[in-house]
């Protein structure tokens, strides 16, 4: 699949270096998906390993894929926000995505910090998120889309050393929408989960396009 690396511009003009792996209409493309990284300031980038099976799996099941460094990472502008900010540079990838796609839904995944950047942005063209290991424990505080109407699918690590998943239940247990799926025999680095974690978003993925079409 062909890789386009260009440069985003979010609303505040901070310009965002990121990649693009767009998957043709004619070729099957079905919806969009914006991919969040984790944590820069513990050298976090859209080259994770997590981020980076992901982006490479999820173009071939018909899904075009943008990853991004958010703002003061690698080559993007800006400086780290605390995830404030960041959730400008998501919705310029959400933007890219609908001028590539135009009307497509956009599916927001994130991994760790990402997930929660991702969960605070609640865009109109969002149609659904995927929060991998949630730091929701350790970053306590109101999350946007928890009352959401939109599907919100979390996989919590059994050994998360940030959000364990019998605190992660607890805190999202009033959240609309939302399924909590524990990913066994991890922590919050998930090795030696990398490519059964992208497999299982996938299969997420493909799923929720299906019953959006019935």
């Amino acid at each position: 699949m062909p890789i386009e690396t260009v440069m985003i511009d979010a609303l505040d003009g901070v310009q965002l270096r990121a990649d693009l792996a767009r998957v043709d209409p004619a070729d099957g493309a079905a919806a969009g998906v914006v991919l969040t990284h984790p944590h820069p300031l513990y050298g976090g980038d859209r080259f994770n390993p997590i981020v980076d099976a992901l982006f490479g799996l999820l173009p071939t099941a018909g899904l075009t894929t943008i990853r991004f460094d958010f703002r003061g990472v690698n080559e993007s502008g800006g400086t780290h926000d605390d995830g404030d900010s960041e959730r400008l540079d998501v919705v310029a990838a959400i933007e890219l995505l609908d001028f590539v796609q135009p009307d497509a839904p956009v599916w927001l995944v994130g991994y760790s910090f990402g997930a929660l950047v991702a969960l605070n942005v609640v865009d109109p063209r969002v149609a659904g998120w995927i929060a991998i290991a949630p730091p929701l424990a350790a970053f306590p505080g109101r999350i946007l889309a928890d009352t959401d109407h939109r599907p919100k699918l979390l996989l919590v690590p059994q050994h998360d050393q940030y959000s364990p998943p019998e605190t992660t239940a607890t805190i999202v247990e009033p959240w609309a929408a939302t399924e909590m799926r524990v990913v066994e025999s991890c922590d919050h680095f998930l090795v030696g989960r990398v490519q059964p974690i992208a497999e299982t978003v996938v299969e997420a993925l493909v799923d929720g396009l299906r019953r959006r079409r019935r």
